[in-house]
């Protein structure tokens, strides 16, 4: 016979507990049948006692699954860890990063809002907001991600919202989370910072101020490029909000890419602490070399914005960007030149990817977008992964001698 467990013991024994225990054991509610490890529920509808209960749990009168559009128990244990590692109220999952970034601008502005928007984002967010928000009524302006008086410049009335990625994809740009926080807050505007280069283990916006913090889970928290998906964190009033976009249109996670993510949050600090010290290495290196003009990473003394790392953050990242002489041709030359590193646009794997942005993550953005942003035709973005270092180098090298 299946033992009574209690499905509250889990979560009341979690108070105080370091990051660590918490990527390990928060959100895990174990069934009667007493399971050890998180049970994946594959199931689209549920049964309800009586009809009366169906009423209630419909109308959101007592707790309880109703569908597995927007209720499902390891989407649950999933969304109540990442709460929990990033100081949230609540998370709420999605199907994608993108679908994250889609969920909290229709569930939080209206048509005659205005949001300001980092020119230092994802060239799809870019185009978000450029093809589709401003379509249904949403007023867009950019502002360069570092500027503080920027920003304060550019709120208006009816400023709704402020986004940003910090660090920022692919140049590892920041901007200072408090202060910032505290203009938006000042003008009556919420700050949204996506949080996926750095995850909850090195840098928790939400403790610095911010209202909302986004993932894209498909990165480091799934950690091994397996699946899909996405997460909002923030205040429980503004994750109702969420929800019930989600409930309506959809874009939410499926719980065997819920189950992986979970996996993967077990060995989130363990990863990103090798991730980070990989890229130093690397980034280190890649400043001593003849043909690389310029190195952009926040954990080198070089970094302009190297000390505010230090301040917000717990590590610099995988993510290393560096521009190589020769332009597009020569960038193209060092890529086709490696033989370990996987040439592919994804990132926060444990295998090490390279990629030029300018004709791939950011190729849909028009060539003057890209001028403001940065991203120049001689950029390459590693993201380094778990391999030997070593191994690492010698596979750039074959790049740096093709240049």
């Amino acid at each position: 016979m299946s033992q009574d467990w209690d499905a509250g013991r889990l979560d009341s024994d979690l108070d105080g507990v370091a990051f660590d225990t918490l990527a390990v054991r928060a959100g895990q509610h174990r069934t009667p049948e007493g399971e050890h490890g998180e049970p994946m529920f594959f199931t689209s509808s549920y049964v309800f006692r009586t009809a009366a209960d169906a009423a209630a749990r419909f109308a959101g009168e007592v707790p309880g699954n109703v569908y597995s559009r927007y209720t499902n128990p390891t989407v649950r244990a999933f969304e109540e860890r990442i709460a929990a590692l990033e100081g949230a109220e609540q998370a709420v999952a999605t199907a994608t990063g993108m679908a994250a970034i889609l969920a909290v601008v229709m569930s939080l502005c209206s048509a005659g809002d205005h949001v300001l928007v980092s020119r230092s984002v994802f060239g799809s967010t870019i185009s978000l907001f450029e093809k589709y928000f401003k379509r249904f009524g949403i007023e867009v302006d950019y502002v360069p991600l570092a500027e503080l008086s920027g920003w304060d410049a550019a709120i208006k009335a009816n400023t709704k919202l402020l986004f940003v990625e910090s660090p920022s994809n692919p140049l590892a740009e920041l901007v200072d989370i408090a202060a910032l926080s505290k203009i938006a807050h000042a003008k009556g505007a919420m700050l949204v910072v996506d949080n996926c280069f750095c995850t909850p283990a090195l840098q928790q916006p939400l403790k610095l101020g911010a209202d909302v913090v986004v993932h894209s889970a498909t990165k480091f928290i799934d950690g091994q490029g397996r699946c899909m998906g996405g997460v909002v964190a923030g205040r429980s009033e503004q994750m109702k909000e969420i929800v019930g976009f989600l409930r309506t249109a959809g874009p939410t996670l499926s719980p065997f890419n819920a189950w992986i993510f979970l996996k993967g949050l077990e060995t989130l600090s363990l990863r990103m602490k090798a991730h980070c010290a990989n890229a130093q290495q690397l980034a280190e290196w890649l400043e001593q070399q003849d043909g690389i003009e310029k190195v952009h990473y926040a954990g080198l003394k070089s970094h302009p914005q190297h000390e505010l790392a230090q301040r917000q953050q717990k590590g610099f990242g995988a993510v290393v960007s560096f521009e190589v002489k020769g332009g597009k041709e020569g960038a193209w030359r060092f890529i086709d030149a490696t033989r370990l590193i996987s040439i592919t646009a994804n990132l926060g794997d444990s295998k090490t990817t390279i990629t030029h942005p300018s004709t791939t993550s950011h190729g849909r953005l028009a060539p003057q977008e890209r001028e403001a942003a940065g991203i120049r035709d001689s950029l390459i973005r590693i993201a380094v992964g778990l391999e030997d270092v070593a191994d690492l180098q010698a596979d750039l090298a074959r790049g740096l001698a093709a240049l």
